[in-house]
């Protein structure tokens, strides 16, 4: 199973890209992950919010694939429990797609970028940082692996 996750911007905190690391390091042994990180050039901060999100947009479609399963991170997507996300995660690796979750920048996904990619899952209803986000959903698909496989992790 082959799995993109896909970030705008940088990690600042150290100890955000140490766990970073771990839950990478971790999840090879469940599949082919990749890990992309968007960095946005600087002067596309000083642009409009609508023309931040269409930047970030133009630059996030230009690594994806035909054929890939694209999946947005956003808080008005489909909200899982952990048993439910492992089942999708299994239901999905047996297409033979890449599976490519996306996590937007700032302020989230553009219009263009929601309607071309009806996909999406929400971590929370509430907000987390776009640092933080990564750390809950690189967890969320490490524990989705070990509750496919059976393992000691998730406790129900």
């Amino acid at each position: 199973m082959n799995i993109l996750l896909m970030t705008i911007d940088k990690v600042s905190s150290s100890s955000i890209q140490q766990l970073l690391e771990e839950y990478k390091e971790r999840l090879k042994h469940y599949c082919r992950f990749e890990y992309i990180t968007i960095i946005m050039p600087k002067n596309v901060r000083y642009k409009s919010v609508e023309e931040q999100k269409k930047e970030e947009c133009k630059a996030i479609i230009k690594h994806l694939k035909e054929h890939d399963c694209v999946v947005l991170l956003d808080e008005h997507g489909t909200e899982m429990r952990s048993v439910d996300f492992s089942k999708w995660i299994e239901k999905q690796g047996q297409s033979g797609k890449r599976i490519v979750f996306i996590a937007g920048g700032p302020y989230g996904f553009s219009e263009d970028m929601k309607t071309k990619f009806s996909q999406k899952i929400s971590l929370s209803k509430m907000t987390f940082s776009h640092e933080i986000v990564r750390i809950i959903f690189l967890e969320q698909l490490y524990r989705a692996f070990t509750i496919i496989k059976g393992q000691k992790y998730h406790h129900e």
